[in-house]
């Protein structure tokens, strides 16, 4: 039995080699099927991320599973790259190893932010596409299934999902959500279209907002991440009349001088009527002027504000990261516990089944010296072999036990196969 991992992160390796490594959707069967047709009687899983390129292989026949090297020769050809070329930036682990790696990375510890949840279903989507394809087995269902139990426990019993460390999250999670209940009947006002900006959009939506208008100085931007998102687009000369209409405006330009000043607001301060207004300006050098926020009604945050709540989020998370761990290492040994009882299963079962056929085989032959009429007799003899039997299978069944309870029993396994002379 062998269970390996062969692959590269974020940690190993740089962004480009990461990205000559991984899988498109649309390659992925292909890949697999490739595999599979090297090693027809090996399960495999392949995880492919921005931050990650992971091989999963898992074999019950050691003999037939496929080598660190292999697995490597397998990755430079599809990819068309040189074995050499990339056989030192990929790491391989196995067994216990390559079950603990699995389950950090699932429940987001070996993850390049700590904490964020987008890994778990990233894990599980592989899998689940791996068992589509038909490339997975008992071993492999029985590791994936334990790593999203294993990332579940974490995200229930700790709280190092729930810190926010990114400054979108925490803009609308953490500031936004203390000013509004509810952001579905809210007009908001994104300002900008960048890589902030959309960010900041997936937590939007994840809140409920439903009215959102992108206003960017280009507009073609802004009609890109509209359609994206399903927002309205509108143009730039219009950003004083819809901060008029806005109950929330988040702003993300890197303009390099506010956007609108106190001067500015004052003259369309008088059309909202006193109605309050929520500013969480994500800009450096800010922009809306910061005397913006002693206006009546303005709750305005700029990016110290929210730098200040990711930094404590930041460390709140590191103060979980001893019990995430403690969780994940209880996971990984109750795992190998089972698997090492599992490699067990056969031969204790196969000890079981010959001491059966040789007590059918005695009783058989003592009852035909008993009178058939006598079934209290016969029933009492066939209940001390079976006691007879217990008591002589107990001790040697319980070392292997114990065995597999510290660790794969090799050497105990194989003795009983020879004592015993049973078959594989």
């Amino acid at each position: 039995m062998k269970l390996q991992l062969v692959g590269c992160s974020h940690q190993t390796a740089p962004v480009e080699l990461r990205q000559q490594l991984a899988f498109a959707a649309e390659d992925l069967p292909g890949a697999i099927e490739r595999l599979q047709l090297r090693f027809p009687n090996t399960e495999a899983v392949v995880l492919s991320t921005c931050n990650r390129v992971e091989v999963y292989t898992a074999s019950e026949d050691q003999n037939e599973s496929p080598s660190h090297e292999d697995v490597v020769q397998f990755l430079a050809e599809f990819h068309q790259l040189s074995p050499e070329e990339i056989f030192g930036e990929l790491f391989q682990q196995s067994g216990e190893d390559a079950v603990r790696h699995l389950f950090y990375v699932a429940a987001s510890l070996d993850s390049m932010v700590v904490g964020e949840s987008q890994i778990l279903g990233q894990v599980k989507q592989a899998y689940e596409e791996a068992t589509r394809l038909g490339s997975t087995g008992p071993l492999t269902h029985g590791v994936f299934q334990a790593a999203l139990k294993a990332a579940r426990r974490v995200a229930a019993d700790t709280a190092i999902h729930q810190r926010r460390i990114s400054i979108p999250a925490v803009a609308v999670s953490d500031f936004a959500t203390q000013i509004f209940q509810r952001f579905d009947d809210k007009n908001i006002l994104l300002i900008g279209a960048g890589e902030m900006a959309e960010e900041t959009l997936q937590y939007l939506r994840s809140e409920g907002a439903q009215e959102v208008t992108i206003v960017n100085r280009s507009l073609e931007r802004s009609n890109m991440l509209a359609e994206k998102w399903q927002c309205r687009p509108d143009h730039w000369d219009r950003l004083r009349e819809l901060i008029v209409d806005a109950d929330l405006i988040v702003s993300t330009t890197a303009a390099g001088q506010p956007v609108v000043t106190l001067e500015d607001f004052k003259k369309i301060e008088s059309q909202r009527h006193q109605r309050p207004i929520a500013i969480l300006d994500l800009a450096v050098p800010c922009d809306f002027e910061p005397t913006i926020g002693k206006c009546l009604g303005v709750y305005l945050y700029n990016i110290d504000d929210l730098q200040i709540v990711c930094h404590r989020n930041r460390q709140a998370r590191q103060d979980e990261w001893p019990a995430a761990e403690q969780i994940l290492e209880e996971e990984t040994r109750q795992f190998m516990v089972d698997l090492h009882h599992r490699a067990t299963a056969p031969t204790i079962r196969q000890l079981k089944e010959s001491c059966e056929l040789l007590k059918a085989e005695e009783l058989e032959r003592l009852f035909n010296k008993i009178p058939e009429s006598n079934l209290a007799a016969q029933e009492e003899i066939a209940r001390a072999f079976d006691r007879f039997i217990n008591k002589l299978l107990h001790p040697p069944l319980d070392s292997l036990r114990k065995e597999a309870h510290m660790g794969t029993p090799h050497s105990l396994l194989e003795a009983f196969k020879r004592l015993f002379k049973l078959k594989d």
